[in-house]
């Protein structure tokens, strides 16, 4: 009978001691299509930038934000960084300019940037990353002042692993 609570106990603080350090999250929506699709099942670090260093550029993140989702709550975004405290974003003729360099971007199907976001200038304050979606033409990202650049205090976790579809299993 003692066997039996120990290795209870043994789980249960263990499931604790994971949850400090992973979160399991599920996608929603398509802006990060063609890297995650909705429904895929990812794994986040908690702790990556609290332990483990600074976002670096393209770390795929998800992070708190003021919007709101159909039912009021908080609404999550998952978003890859592109600029980092100090960096100055350009986007123009569908390309993001990284300090003035063209950004190799082999994680986007198509296009870019939108035309509309022709012209536009960011500089990354300190404290703050710069994020962008993958699939730019339906991603509410950095881009809008509704999100705006995202303090790294607000960032949840960085993506581990996706975990499912089973045949799509990828680390980051």
């Amino acid at each position: 009978m003692k066997a039996w609570i120990r290795d209870i106990a043994i789980a249960l603080l263990l499931a604790v001691v994971i949850l400090q350090f992973i979160k399991p999250t599920i996608v929603k929506e398509s802006s990060m299509e063609p890297t995650l699709h909705n429904n895929d099942y990812i794994l986040l670090s908690k702790q990556s930038y609290t332990l483990f260093g600074e976002p670096q550029r393209g770390d795929i993140i998800v992070f708190h934000t003021a919007l709101k989702t159909d039912t009021g709550r908080e609404k999550l975004l998952i978003k890859r960084v592109i600029g980092l405290p100090g960096d100055t974003i350009d986007l123009e003729d569908g390309l993001v300019y990284l300090n003035g360099e063209v950004l190799e971007e082999n994680y986007i199907s198509v296009g870019g940037t939108m035309p509309h976001d022709a012209g536009t200038h960011f500089e990354v304050p300190e404290g703050e990353v710069f994020c962008l979606g993958d699939n730019r033409g339906v991603s509410k990202d950095s881009r809008f002042s509704d999100v705006g650049f995202v303090a790294i205090d607000e960032i949840v976790g960085k993506a581990l692993i996706r975990l499912y579809p089973f045949n799509k299993i990828e680390v980051f």
